[in-house]
């Protein structure tokens, strides 16, 4: 029997699952469950972070530096860039200053799974709209659901957990057809794993008219930087202070910081990493599609298969074999692009499981 909360909790909060974390791997085994990047951090960040000792004393609130960094980067103003504990707080913080009670919280499904939190959270109702085929956006449909009601979209680039990107043209107009007045979040926590030159590219967002957009990053995934917990966003000044003002002070702490800002002067010999991440991830797919798997196109750094109904059961296969997976129940397995040595245990585990698949299957594709 659950026990009572001894005090009085909003019932939709009560009712919500807490967000779960990708599960931990033991010493023996590899962890492909949280699209973290498998490299260790290079030693210019390494010492940036024993360079900042001074944990007595609270961090800049602003992080100054790396939004003065970031802003003339992107050719923007300071306050058009905002620093928080990961590009998730922002999204948090964007829904309680945009949405409230009945207002309308959008974005595809299936997706990153910590939006569904969000409109409970703000006390919104939340719109899911199901993907299209190839477990692609479907932003014609989502241009379509928008009422008078909605006031925040998310479009994730490429999509956590099955892979596609928006392309630049769809953006554009799905921008075009959704009133000025909703705030649209273009979610691109992936985007320097991408390889597709059609995919929609925050800097070229940021070029256009699109005062209604707000561009998130993180330097948790392809800088490496998960455990420090530090992303940020690009967007109009107005929007930004209104996150701001819902936002929990002090929460970027002086180390993370630090390591972003080193991150940023090492990027070239980062971005040789991510080349060699996307290498994998390509090879993967390649390796899966060869198996029989129908695969979606995998532009972040990890794989979607669509095991739908037999997910669960496909897990322990996965487990026996060293590797630690994300399943969703229902719905698929995602596998985070990592070590070297893991891509052919994963190919070995991959290549059985395939077997055990319903001929007509939707995750098994033609070979």
């Amino acid at each position: 029997m659950t026990e009572p909360i001894p005090v009085r909790i909003r019932p939709e909060i009560a009712a919500l699952p807490a967000y779960r974390q990708g599960r931990q791997a033991g010493a023996d085994a590899y962890k492909l469950s949280s699209n973290e990047n498998p490299f260790d951090p290079l030693p210019t960040v390494i010492s940036a972070l024993h360079a900042t000792t001074g944990v007595n004393r609270y961090p800049d609130a602003a992080a100054t530096r790396l939004r003065e960094r970031l802003a003339d980067r992107y050719g923007v103003s300071v306050d058009e860039v905002h620093v928080a504990a990961g590009s998730v707080s922002i999204l948090y913080q964007l829904a309680l200053a945009a949405c409230g009670p009945r207002d309308e919280l959008m974005f595809a499904w299936r997706s990153f799974e910590a939006y569904p939190n969000l409109g409970a959270v703000a006390g919104a109702i939340t719109v899911q709209v199901p993907l299209a085929e190839g477990a692609r956006h479907d932003l014609d449909a989502m241009a379509a659901a928008v009422t008078d009601r909605t006031r925040m979209i998310i479009v994730c680039s490429p999509n956590n957990p099955t892979g596609p990107v928006v392309h630049q043209d769809e953006f554009d107009s799905f921008v075009a057809a959704v009133p000025r007045d909703v705030l649209i979040v273009l979610d691109e926590a992936y985007a320097e794993f991408v390889t597709d030159p059609d995919a929609v590219s925050g800097p070229r967002v940021l070029a256009g008219d699109y005062p209604n957009v707000v561009i998130l990053r993180t330097f948790s995934k392809a800088y490496g930087l998960a455990g420090l917990r530090v992303g940020y966003a690009i967007g109009n000044s107005r929007i930004l202070d209104a996150a701001r003002s819902t936002a929990i002070p002090l929460s970027v702490t002086g180390q993370a910081e630090a390591a972003a800002l080193a991150s940023l002067d090492a990027e070239p010999e980062l971005l040789e990493r991510v080349s060699v991440i996307a290498e994998r991830r390509d090879r993967l797919v390649d390796g899966l599609r060869a198996q029989g798997w129908n695969v979606p196109d995998a532009q972040g750094n990890f794989v979607w298969l669509a095991t739908g109904a037999h997910t669960v059961d496909f897990v322990p296969a996965f487990e026996a074999g060293g590797i630690v997976v994300r399943a969703f129940a229902g719905d698929g397995i995602r596998i985070s692009v990592g070590e070297h040595e893991s891509v052919e245990k994963v190919l070995h585990i991959t290549a059985s499981v395939v077997k055990n698949l319903p001929e007509r299957h939707p995750a098994r594709g033609l070979a």
